[in-house]
């Protein structure tokens, strides 16, 4: 197992779920990370789907307390450079290039990598990775899916992304190739608009207390 590898897990394991979000003003960044950090969700993915993304990480990295800033829906090196300057601790791709791997291999920051089917799980253990983004998890297959890559590919571990709630995610995190789901529910947008910080500690409570 690689330095990186390592680095990674420490991350994935600090909860049961990774906040997957979609910040649309960085101004909510700070309060939001710290109400997710509140209830004990730590590792925070912010997706690079919006213009106020780069800064919400930098905003993240710089100024709450126990966070570990991280940065998905990573496509291509630019996005990768950049979410590392802004701070970001691990990086997050839906899927994988030869161009992004390369650009990883050079860089400190880990990378979980996005694979859906065996053979991109194949090719990523080729490249040296043994820890994946299964994504997007319900559509392409869901935990049964998930269940049946565990023994031919024994030794790859996933966080699942996509679709999952809080009603499905023990049946992924009860999985042997599991080691964490990432989530987008413990954030919704309404509470984020309504600045019910106390309302996403709760949820984030109830998420980090998930076990399989």
């Amino acid at each position: 197992m690689t330095s990186k590898t390592e680095k990674l897990l420490s991350v994935l394991k600090l909860q049961p779920v990774v906040p997957v979000l979609i910040v649309e003003d960085a101004a909510t960044a700070v309060p939001l990370a710290k109400a997710l950090v509140a209830g004990g969700l730590k590792a925070i993915e912010i997706t690079m789907r919006t213009p106020a993304a780069l800064e919400a990480v930098r905003l993240v990295a710089q100024e709450v307390e126990g966070a570990v800033s991280g940065a998905g829906t990573i496509l291509n090196p630019a996005h990768f450079e950049a979410a590392v300057k802004a701070g970001a601790e691990f990086i997050v791709s839906p899927g994988t290039t030869k161009e992004l791997l390369d650009t990883a291999a050079a860089s400190p920051v880990p990378l979980l990598p996005g694979a859906a089917t065996a053979s991109e799980v194949m090719a990523l253990r080729a490249a040296g990775y043994d820890v994946l983004k299964f994504f997007p998890a319900e559509q392409a297959g869901g935990a049964a899916y998930l269940k049946s890559l565990s023994s031919p590919l024994a030794g790859t571990m996933f966080c699942p992304t996509g679709g999952i709630s809080l009603k499905n995610a023990k049946d992924y995190l009860s999985l042997p190739n599991v080691v964490c789901v990432g989530g987008s529910w413990v954030a919704p947008k309404e509470l984020v608009a309504a600045g019910d910080w106390a309302g996403i500690t709760k949820l984030a409570a109830e998420a980090a207390a998930l076990s399989g």
